[in-house]
């Protein structure tokens, strides 16, 4: 029996077609879906004076000015992975990322994850994960940049990927 390996270059939809010539000769189209390393999940969204859109490339683009510290956007979303994962990708200066797991109450378990982190164990009963762009000055200041994070399995930090869910 041979093993084969088949590595997904970017996300999409394919097949595989796995034949033999041995008698009896057998054919069949396996469909594979290639799904991007980076599990965060976002949308456009506005609040506390600040307003996302979506880039073409699937970062984001962040404008406005907000309110007050420790405040800003916020997306909740299914927990896609259990284990290790790492948090990192870059920031506009003045605004942070976390990442909160909840339960299926909505309470936050454990620490919150920070942009930068790597090898940080989601907390068993984690259903949701919340992804928050805050604002860090004690004054903030006008935003008009883009942001490209990514939460990814594993403790090792890959090239930014766009995220597979909008």
């Amino acid at each position: 029996m041979t093993t084969i390996s088949i590595t997904g270059k970017q996300p999409g939809k394919t097949a595989v077609t796995i034949s033999s010539t041995v008698n009896p000769a057998v054919k069949t189209v396996v469909p594979v879906t290639v799904l991007s390393r980076n599990l965060l999940s976002y949308g456009p969204a506005s609040g506390d004076g600040l307003t996302a859109t979506i880039n073409g490339d699937g970062s984001l683009h962040i404008k406005g000015t907000p309110t007050r510290q420790w405040t800003g956007l916020s997306w909740k979303f299914p927990c896609p992975v259990h284990g290790i994962v790492t948090f990192g990708g870059t920031t506009i200066s003045g605004l942070g990322g976390v990442i909160k797991c909840l339960d299926g109450d909505g309470r936050q378990l454990g620490s919150q994850i920070t942009v930068g982190s790597n090898g940080v164990a989601i907390p068993d009963g984690t259903v949701s994960l919340q992804l928050n762009i805050l604002a860090t000055e004690t004054t903030p200041t006008m935003k008009d940049g883009d942001i490209r994070i990514q939460l990814e399995s594993g403790d090792t930090v890959h090239e930014w990927m766009k995220p597979g869910r909008f």
